[in-house]
């Protein structure tokens, strides 16, 4: 909930969100970031295009045994990151302003998460490096993704469609499941 009250307070002066009402707030990121919980695999994982830090600020609290990259571009959504990490004493959690395509770290990650990026773009050139094997790619979406997932740059990939329940949210959501193997 401290998350929640920092989510408010930032979000009157830099707009990181549409949604207003914290109880909104609560179903719709809180809850809805925490869906994917069960399906974290390893130990480090990246959130790319983690904006106002969903969901990787959710699922750092909760997993405090992971560690946690959250990238986004934008400047004003990556202060309000590192606020919160500080505030919040998230020792776990490591904010980063890049863009994933130029975005090189030293580590592969176990896990990928996103809410905002689509998989080919992730899964585009070198940007699949930097899944380790065996890993896992989740990407949260709306209604049930129709599209064929390419996976050219992950051999041997196995995808998965999951439809996940958010408590208090009453529209389609789903887990597109992408395993490395």
């Amino acid at each position: 909930m401290a998350f929640i009250g920092l989510l408010v307070r930032w979000n009157k002066a830099y707009n990181l969100t549409a949604v207003r009402d914290p109880l909104e707030m609560v179903s719709k990121h809180l809850l809805d970031s925490l869906a994917v919980l069960p399906f974290l695999f390893g130990d480090s994982v990246l959130d790319i295009g983690t904006g106002a830090g969903l969901p990787g600020l959710p699922l750092a609290i909760m997993a405090p045994e992971r560690r946690f990259w959250l990238l986004d571009s934008n400047n004003k959504k990556v202060r309000f990151v590192r606020q919160a990490v500080l505030d919040l004493g998230l020792d776990n959690v490591e904010p980063v302003q890049a863009r994933i395509e130029t975005y090189r770290p030293e580590q592969k990650f176990s896990t990928i998460v996103s809410r905002a990026v689509a998989a080919d773009e992730i899964l585009s050139g070198s940007n699949a490096e930097l899944l380790a094997y065996p890993g896992r790619l989740l990407l949260m979406k709306g209604r049930q993704p129709d599209e064929r997932i390419e996976t050219t740059g992950l051999p041997s990939a196995v995808v998965m469609i999951h439809r996940l329940s958010v408590p208090f949210l009453d529209v389609s959501r789903h887990l597109i499941e992408i395993r490395s193997t």
